[in-house]
């Protein structure tokens, strides 16, 4: 009876299709106060990326708590009157759901199973749900996931008989951070993926329910794997094709009416010249760092080697960014692949 009733309950709030921006949201946080069972938030990773996401859930109207190792970055929480916890224990102990924006996969481990971790206490937690945007590898998202399931919760509400975690890994950049506009790629329980439907669009805009545990973190390391190809194939086209002798811009309005173009060259030409408000624009300044791009290439490398799959091109793209952060040009937006891999022309 209990599993029809949260059915029932389910069917009646929900349309459940696969793709969640088309859904009817629990309740609407724009006009009225979240979601009950979510009022409490924790956010454990207050970065670039984080500390906007914090925000907004906070003017959305959630009760956040945070944590990071970084105090300067606490401090311009608390000034604004958000309270603090010492360890991701305390984070637990005051939230309904954890959200973690973390830098690698072990970061993620230790926040949720280290010393004073999410998951370091008795066998029941008081948060219902974990929510885990860090771009990690899909096995390590799988075993989180598990290690979260073996827990109870202290107090039920609803359908949650036991805490969910979902993998829900973010595009978009710092700018759709800070806008709200972020895209969350989701895995884990498809009903604990709708029930945190109002939690996703106060940070974001689309979110894309991609299957079971660790699929939200595949989808993401998929997508930057075709990002950094496609950038690297746009970026190596224009550079022979000023060595030919057409310029970047006349070359670029060709690839855009024909079938090169793509989101490299209409939305993030690695040009300098091309195109105003882009990275290239600004010395390869800001956007998407070509340290984050070789670590992202390095978890695609390693997933593919775990299925026996070839992928010559990730191992292409790879060296390439490794050669750029060994040259000193980790800190450069990933298309400056064009001028300093392959030395193309600024455009005048």
């Amino acid at each position: 009876m209990a599993t029809l009733y949260r059915v029932r309950s389910l069917l009646s709030i929900f349309n459940t299709k696969s793709t969640l921006s088309t859904y009817a949201p629990v309740c609407s946080f724009s006009t009225s106060p979240p979601c009950s069972q979510f009022e409490s938030v924790g956010f454990i990773g207050l970065g670039n990326m984080g500390s906007r996401m914090a925000n907004n859930l906070i003017k959305a109207g959630y009760k956040v708590v945070v944590h990071d190792v970084n105090c300067n970055v606490i401090k311009m929480f608390t000034d604004k009157g958000v309270p603090a916890k010492q360890t991701p224990f305390e984070v637990a102990e005051a939230s309904d759901v954890v959200i973690t924006m973390l830098p690698s996969s072990s970061h993620v481990l230790d926040v949720y199973t280290g010393p004073n971790g999410l998951l370091d206490g008795e066998s029941r937690l008081r948060p219902h749900l974990f929510i885990d945007s860090s771009t990690i590898d899909p096995e390590t998202s799988r075993k989180v996931s598990a290690a979260v399931s073996n827990f109870l919760l202290k107090e039920k509400k609803g359908f949650w008989e036991k805490p969910v975690m979902l993998d829900a890994p973010v595009s978009g950049g710092v700018l759709a951070a800070e806008a709200g506009t972020l895209t969350f790629m989701v895995g884990g329980s498809e009903d604990a993926c709708l029930a945190a439907k109002p939690l996703f669009l106060s940070m974001g805009k689309n979110t894309i329910y991609c299957g079971g545990a660790g699929t939200g973190s595949a989808a993401k390391i998929c997508n930057n794997l075709a990002m950094a190809v496609s950038m690297l194939g746009v970026s190596e086209a224009l550079a022979l094709g000023q060595s030919l002798g057409i310029e970047a811009d006349t070359l670029t309005k060709v690839f855009n009416s024909s079938s090169a173009r793509c989101w490299s060259s209409d939305s993030y030409n690695p040009v300098p010249g091309v195109m105003e408000g882009v990275p290239a624009s600004m010395d390869y300044a800001g956007g998407f760092a070509s340290k984050l791009m070789a670590k992202d290439l390095s978890l695609v490398a390693a997933s593919a080697k775990a299925v026996g799959l070839k992928c010559p091109l990730t191992s292409q793209a790879l060296e390439i960014y490794t050669k750029l952060c060994k040259d000193g040009h980790e800190m450069k937006d990933f298309s400056c692949a064009f001028r300093h891999y392959y030395f193309g022309k600024d455009e005048q």
